[in-house]
């Protein structure tokens, strides 16, 4: 976390001199107090984050952290009436809260953590699962010191036998984490045949952000249609140019609640093979010559912005499936109907971690993905879902 941290500090250093310099001021000691505080900043932050072992929402949390420590700061200052730049520190401070976030995820991925599996039926499969970072606890009077975690199985371990070595590791302040919890925040994925709608427990925050969703998806179709509705335009005209005939191909799809709502795609294919086979080869003769481009960077997808303005999808969130592949897929697999508790996205979980799916088999593999997403529903997996879209369309890295 030191890197970070010094990288954080000489960064809005230098940008808050540069400002208070090009202003023409030259009080060098109010600017090296300020130095000061803006140095302290990210170590305050980093401080209290690493002493907070439980982050379910990691980005969020660093940048609050970081903004109130930030405030702080000011109010120090002011306090003390020492003239500053509120300008420099205005500039500075996305910097800070960047970097902090950036070293608290970076020391979450390295900080080596010891976990012991509490001796079961399945305790073997969950070991495999997790390889070398676990170990098996067969006896209930070791050294609990050795684990910052124990994973349980609360039908098994919930009892008299093993209260005592249960009530041991919360005195002495060891996580005790469900197994399945574990393996889904390490797998990011929901093991679909135990999945049960009881496991669904929306937090305060996923309730509010769930609300904002919407009009956090309004304002970005807004904010990007003076790009968006040009190159749309011109897909538009080239498809008429090229093939005739409409440019627009609509689908029904499954959801938001299991309705049905009509889907807009440019059609990429010639008119009379669209509604051929259902699935596209990777060198298909029927796709127009020179949308196989727009289908690899997704530009074919362009109208689903009025889906998403109409309230029908969201950027982020399961990709719908047309309701035949979802109805197939429902009386496969019960828990495939829960996927439909949050509005479709343009892109989602499953999309950046698996892929494609080409099959109804493949789509229930998926599941596993999208339930992981329903349940984990967070503004930190959104960014990270869009971070790594962008990674997939412009660096080809990641799910196709």
């Amino acid at each position: 976390m030191v890197p970070p941290v010094v990288v954080a500090a000489v960064a809005q250093c230098a940008i808050y001199a540069g400002v208070m310099l090009q202003a023409g001021r030259r009080d060098y000691d109010n600017l090296a107090i300020a130095c000061l505080f803006l140095a302290f900043v990210p170590l305050a932050s980093a401080v209290l984050l690493v002493s907070l072992r439980r982050q379910e929402f990691p980005i969020t949390t660093s940048a609050f952290v970081t903004v109130i420590v930030y405030n702080f700061a000011i109010a120090v200052l002011a306090a003390l009436r020492i003239p500053v730049s509120y300008t420099g520190f205005l500039i500075a401070a996305p910097v800070a809260v960047i970097i902090v976030v950036y070293g608290i995820i970076r020391f979450r991925q390295a900080a080596p953590e010891s976990v012991g599996i509490l001796d079961f039926r399945n305790a073997e499969a969950i070991h495999r699962m997790l390889g070398s970072t676990a170990v098996i606890i067969k006896d209930e009077f070791v050294e609990l010191n050795r684990y910052d975690r124990i994973l349980i199985d609360g039908e098994s371990h919930h009892s008299a036998t093993w209260s005592r070595f249960l009530t041991r590791a919360y005195m002495m302040g060891v996580e005790v984490t469900p197994w399945f919890r574990y393996v889904e925040t390490r797998l990011r994925r929901v093991d679909v045949d135990s999945f049960d709608l009881s496991h669904l427990a929306f937090s305060p925050s996923q309730i509010v952000y769930s609300k904002l969703k919407r009009f956090i998806d309004a304002i970005a179709v807004i904010a990007v249609t003076p790009v968006a509705l040009p190159i749309a335009f011109l897909i538009w005209a080239y498809i008429r140019i090229i093939d005739g005939g409409p440019a627009i191909f609509t689908q029904e799809r499954r959801g938001f609640g299991g309705r049905s709502f009509t889907m807009f795609k440019f059609r990429t294919m010639y008119r009379n093979d669209v509604l051929g086979a259902a699935q596209t080869a990777t060198n298909d003769s029927r796709i127009i010559p020179g949308c196989r481009f727009l289908r690899l960077v997704r530009l074919d997808e362009l109208p689903q912005l009025i889906n998403i303005l109409r309230g029908e999808m969201s950027w982020i969130g399961p990709r719908p499936v047309e309701r035949s592949v979802a109805e197939a897929c429902e009386r496969l697999v019960p828990q495939y109907i829960h996927r439909h508790l949050v509005q479709p996205g343009l892109t989602g979980w499953a999309q950046v971690s698996y892929g494609y799916a080409a099959t109804p088999e493949e789509e229930i593999q998926k599941l596993a993905y999208d339930l992981y997403y329903v349940k984990e529903l967070s503004f930190d997996l959104d960014l990270l879902i869009l971070i790594k879209t962008l990674q997939t369309l412009l660096l080809r890295v990641g799910a196709r």
